[in-house]
């Protein structure tokens, strides 16, 4: 059986990707929830993963860290990682590896957080362009392959990818277009995604430095978490 090292679920959004692809295909696994330390996690992250991050996914002997890479392990062994039509597959590849690689001011300026709900003090032209960009990728994909997700009928890894994305944009209250944000609400309703977000919310751990990142993009308006 796999077993998944992930953290915190409050903030850890590259836990989330296979997390939710693994429990959408209804694999078996065991989950191993290690909170985030204060300051570096080297020491105790590197005692079940090489580069000392989450995720890491165990498969007997076989070790697989970086997101990207354990989705493409399970794609060789599972159907369903990807759309099985061709031309929805290339696509989706490519929208997760931009997701991968890019959206770097939507990352830094709206750090994972699924428990709070924040007013932004204010959206850069960075982070304008990026949010544009989103709208443009998902409007393309529902397009293209018909919905009701991102490269067709059924939940496949481009989705997981984006599914960070999603929580942020309810705890930032970021606007999309119509089709774009009757997107968020269909992933939000999702049983996967609503037992990712009920455990965040139990989670009592509080690490400062993600705290303060968080802190630092706006105002709190709510706090849905259970209190330490």
């Amino acid at each position: 059986m796999y077993t998944l090292y992930i953290a915190n679920k409050n903030y850890s959004s590259w836990s989330l990707r296979p997390w939710i692809m693994m429990r959408e295909l209804e694999l078996l696994f065991e989950e191993k929830l290690m909170p985030f330390g204060n300051g570096s996690n080297w020491d105790s992250f590197r005692k079940f993963a090489p580069a000392g991050k989450v995720p890491c996914l165990h498969d007997g002997e076989s070790v697989m860290w970086d997101s990207l890479a354990i989705i493409e392990y399970l794609a060789d062994r599972h159907r369903g990682v990807w759309p099985e039509d061709a031309k929805a597959k290339i696509w989706a590849r490519c929208a997760a590896a931009e997701m991968h690689s890019g959206f770097t001011n939507l990352r830094s300026t709206c750090p994972m957080h699924v428990g709070l709900r924040i007013r932004l003090k204010a959206i850069s032209p960075e982070l304008q362009a990026e949010l544009d960009r989103l709208n443009e990728l998902w409007c393309e994909g529902l397009n293209r392959f018909g919905g009701p997700f991102l490269a067709g009928e059924k939940f496949t890894a481009v989705d997981a990818f984006f599914a960070p994305v999603v929580f942020r944009i309810q705890t930032y209250g970021l606007s999309m277009n119509t089709q774009a944000s009757a997107y968020v609400k269909r992933m939000l309703a999702l049983p996967t995604m609503q037992q990712w977000q009920t455990e965040a919310l139990r989670e009592k751990w509080r690490e400062q430095g993600h705290e303060k990142a968080v802190l630092a993009a706006g105002d709190v308006l709510e706090d849905k978490r259970m209190q330490p």
